[in-house]
This record gives structure tokens, C-alpha cells and sequence, in this order.
């Protein structure tokens, strides 16, 4: 995507402070952390929202699978919170899918009853 942010800094275009990367996706740190510990997941492959995946999600199961893995080096011993938002109406500002691994302190409890 020309304008897409994530794209620019998959492509080398834009700097970012990278964790990890492999072959289908990066790990690099959030520039407005809302937590002590604040990384992005980002495909490489430009998919605005999960429902645009072809293969039934599994690239986001590998993803998932690799930032269990990643957490303690991370700084991430004691829990962390993933987070995927999915449109406007949830807070995706940025329309390439990217999963929020936020931690490094004890995070508010997020109350999801209905209001």
C-alpha cells in the first residue's frame, strides 16, 4: 500500500526500533507506549483488518505462537496483554493488522460489560 505507515517501515522506508524479524512478520516498539513495554506485531503482508487474511488466520497463529515465545525477552515475565483493534469504531487507527503486546507493569483490568 502507498501510504500505508506499517508498509514504509516493513519496506525500510520509515526507521523503527525492531525486536524480531522473520520472513512474515516484524516486532518493533510502539512510538506512544501505552505501557512500560509497548510492541507491535505487523505482517508483512498488507491486510487491513483479520478478515482480510486468505489462509483462515493462520499467519496469525504463527505470529501469536512467536510472541509467547519472544515475551521474556521482551521484558514480559510476569503477563502481558495482546490487543487487535479491528475498524474505527474499536480505535484502529493505522489499516494494516497489528497485534499490541503491552506489559512491563500490572495493567488496569479492562471491564467489558455491557454498558
Amino acid at each position: 500500500m502507498n501510504n500505508c505507515v506499517f508498509c514504509s517501515i516493513v519496506g525500510g522506508k520509515i526507521p523503527a526500533e525492531k525486536f524480531y524479524e522473520d520472513d512474515d512478520f516484524i516486532v518493533f516498539a510502539d512510538i506512544e507506549p501505552k505501557a512500560a513495554v509497548h510492541y507491535l506485531a505487523v505482517p508483512k503482508i498488507h491486510y487491513a483488518l483479520l478478515s482480510d487474511m486468505p489462509d483462515g488466520g493462520e499467519a496469525l497463529g504463527r505470529i501469536l505462537k512467536k510472541i509467547s515465545a519472544l515475551a521474556p525477552e521482551l521484558g514480559l515475565k510476569n503477563g502481558y496483554r495482546l490487543i487487535v483493534n479491528q475498524g474505527a469504531d474499536a480505535g484502529q487507527t493505522v489499516f494494516h493488522l497489528h497485534i499490541h503486546i503491552l506489559g512491563g507493569q500490572p495493567l488496569p483490568f479492562a471491564d467489558m460489560r455491557p454498558r
